[in-house]
């Protein structure tokens, strides 16, 4: 399971440190908590030890997974279907269907996704805002993973698309 000091992902909040184990009595009962403090936010949460595996709580991934998430963004994005250029509505929640099982593979997806998207045409505000989240997500992990700097990581993440998007060529999402 997981231990004091443990650094472990919160799905769509990034990665915490476990920084200690509260007790609380609620209804009579004494339940434990992990107390995570976020290391890229000021943000400190109560995770019911009980429930870890419905929220997603997971460790880092392994370097093995890194260069699977590298290898799966190198390849282009299958965006075959004009829904996939026209509604975002429906696109938007299946991405935060996505982000909230904290899986890193799906988080890869949505980002090269809508990188490809913003090869074909101007992002949305909504669109621009989950680029940037997908990519701080995925550079936070990689950065620590890879034992990289995590402005390095965003690099080596946006120069997998510098032929096909203007995130990339350094203009501004927000």
């Amino acid at each position: 399971m997981f231990s004091l000091g443990d650094k472990v992902v919160y799905p769509g909040h990034g990665v915490a440190k476990i920084s200690c184990i509260v007790e609380k009595i609620i209804a009579g009962n004494v339940s434990r908590f992990f107390e995570l403090k976020f290391l890229n936010k000021d943000m400190t949460i109560l995770v019911p030890i009980s429930n870890l595996s419905s929220i997603g709580l997971r460790r880092l991934s392994s370097d093995k997974i890194i260069d699977d998430v590298f290898e799966i963004l190198s390849k282009p994005a299958k965006l075959c279907h004009d829904s996939m250029l026209s509604n975002w509505n429906k696109r938007s929640k299946d991405y935060q269907n996505k982000l909230r099982t904290g899986d890193l593979y799906e988080i890869c997806r949505i980002y090269r996704e809508l990188n490809h998207l913003a090869a074909r045409k101007e992002l949305s505000f909504g669109e621009k805002t989950l680029l940037l989240q997908t990519e701080s997500l995925l550079a936070e992990e990689i950065s620590l993973v890879k034992d990289l700097g995590e402005e390095k990581a965003i690099a080596r993440l946006r120069s997998l698309f510098v032929s096909i998007s203007p995130v990339s060529s350094g203009m501004h999402l927000v």
